[in-house]
């Protein structure tokens, strides 16, 4: 039977943001991605999605890997994919499924027996000619083995079983527990910006294709400035030196990235039209060689998206400091936010409000949540990019706070789902501490935070002129107008509560002592009813 495309959830283009559309209406993944090994056991995975369900969360990201969906070609087994699930719906979670199939952290993991042994069919990326396998001396001396882009044989099996996967989602979820699918795992290549064997070679000195050319013209004013640069002084057509210069190299690898991704994901939506991302291990400001080239990190989106038009939405997987930045860099395009990885030390929280209340993050998902409470690894963050320097790093995130906060947030958003993707859902971090003046209407709702400490944030979510909710922590409120006929501001309301089956349940009416001085350390779900007169 055909697949109703109008019922698969789906993105919906909205004022502010692209939202999810689940069973007709916002869904967010407010979630947690298992670590890498734990969806291959009944057992592991029941108890992460116990530990997801403890945390408040609604969805959990789980890897589908090609050496158990395809242990030999051609024989599909969705074990698996059947028992992550039944389990998820026992517990009433959504799933969002991984893709490791040639790329898991830039290299060939989980690439089946048949095809790593193959390596005629299925040649090896030979970054330097010659060498299948090589170690990153400048990369905690990494020893590293990925496909080839550039062998046909290897992107047709890759799409064949992807797509296969796609066609028994399309079978055994017809209650949609999968609502978004990502196409392999921090694609890339290291050790250098392009491969090197006689067909890469082939492929370099070939001409750029017209279309890309472009493409890139057409979104120049998004481009990253040396890609701008090199574009500008190239010819505008012929070999990728010719065309864009220094940039050549790692412009012709995303392209040919994102054209094998594209053909897997092309594939799998044939089968079925669940929407498709990608995610991204990010630059981290190194030279290309030094991160997974030719991954869809922000300075290469453009490219991107002319070349694998099927991806619906690109994802950065963030350890670093500049949390924020990321995030902005990453609604380009039009782009919505989703974050498939992060850390679960001390800023997550915090930044699940921020992301999902100020971005309107399609997904926020904690990396290793199982480990959630325990001390971030030290030798991990450098690795990844995070800034062991900051105390905060050093501070595991308190699960009880997590949950508080995961499930406050859950609330506020059904009490209004259409307000998501729109300008009546705003937030405020301390990372961003001077735009923390968020307009609403004839309000604004001002968040303060102390200098120090452990992050704070606050959302707002405006339901009436006037009448807000507002999830707050470790932060101040406090409320202006912005109707100079009407500059001076009463409460009539103020309550703390909780939302159950999507109503609002006040606990406390607070006034006085509590209504002057708005200070919130624990996360607090507030109900506000505003006056302005003369």
């Amino acid at each position: 039977m055909p697949i109703d495309a109008a019922a698969i959830p789906h993105l919906e283009q909205r004022e502010a943001a692209p939202v999810l559309m689940v069973d007709g209406t916002p869904f967010t993944l407010l979630a947690g991605e298992v670590h890498n090994s734990t969806s291959s056991s009944p057992r592991a995975l029941a108890e992460a999605l116990d530990q997801a369900v403890a945390l408040g969360m609604n969805s959990v990201l789980v890897p589908v890997t090609w050496e158990l969906v395809e242990p030999e070609e051609g024989a599909f087994d969705f074990t698996t994919v059947d028992f992550a699930l039944a389990l998820a719906r026992e517990r009433g979670l959504r799933l969002g499924l991984l893709w490791f199939g040639a790329w898991k952290n830039a290299q060939c993991f989980y690439a089946p027996a048949w095809v790593k042994r193959d390596l005629e069919r299925f040649p090896r990326a030979q970054m330097a000619r010659g060498q299948n396998r090589m170690v990153l001396t400048d990369f905690h001396n990494m020893s590293y083995s990925a496909l080839s882009l550039f062998a046909a044989a290897t992107r047709e099996a890759d799409a064949r079983a992807f797509a296969a996967l796609m066609a028994h989602l399309a079978k055994a979820d017809p209650q949609h527990t999968v609502v978004m699918v990502q196409v392999e795992n921090e694609c890339g290549e290291q050790g250098g910006a392009r491969e090197h064997s006689a067909a890469a070679d082939a492929a370099f000195a070939g001409q750029v294709p017209a279309g890309l050319v472009e493409a890139l013209t057409a979104s120049r004013d998004t481009l990253a400035p040396d890609i701008a640069a090199a574009l500008d002084a190239g010819s505008g057509a012929g070999t990728w030196e010719e065309v864009f210069g220094a940039s050549a190299e790692e412009l012709f690898t995303s392209y040919h990235m994102a054209s094998y991704v594209e053909a897997v994901a092309a594939a799998g939506r044939a089968e079925n039209p669940l929407p498709l991302a990608v995610n991204c291990w990010l630059d981290k400001g190194h030279k290309p060689g030094r991160f997974p080239t030719g991954g869809p990190v922000a300075r290469v989106m453009e490219v991107w998206r002319y070349a694998a038009p099927t991806i619906d939405v690109f994802m950065p997987d963030i350890y670093v400091p500049y949390f924020c930045d990321v995030c902005d860099e990453y609604r380009k395009l039009g782009n919505p936010l989703a974050i498939p990885e992060t850390a679960t030390y001390a800023y997550a929280s915090a930044r699940e409000i921020w992301a999902v209340g100020h971005h309107h993050a399609l997904c926020f998902a904690p990396f290793g949540f199982e480990d959630m409470g325990k001390p971030f690894d030290a030798s991990a963050g450098v690795l990844f990019g995070a800034d062991v320097s900051d105390p905060a790093f050093r501070i595991p995130q308190d699960p009880s706070e997590y949950r508080a906060v995961t499930e406050r947030l859950s609330g506020l958003l059904s009490l209004d789902p259409d307000a998501y993707g729109t300008p009546r859902l705003n937030a405020a971090s301390r990372e961003r501490a001077d735009e923390a003046a968020l307009a609403m209407g004839a309000f604004t709702v001002d968040v303060t935070f102390a200098a120090e400490g452990l992050p704070g944030a606050a959302a707002v979510l405006k339901v009436a002129e006037g009448e807000f909710y507002v999830l707050a922590m470790r932060c101040m409120l406090a409320f202006r107008s912005t109707d100079a006929a009407r500059p001076h501001v009463d409460l009539l309301v103020l309550e703390d509560g909780e939302v159950r089956d999507g109503a609002w349940v006040a606990d406390r009416r607070l006034n006085g002592d509590e209504a002057a001085i708005m200070r919130y350390d624990e996360p607090t779900l507030l109900h506000v009813t505003l006056f302005a007169y003369a």
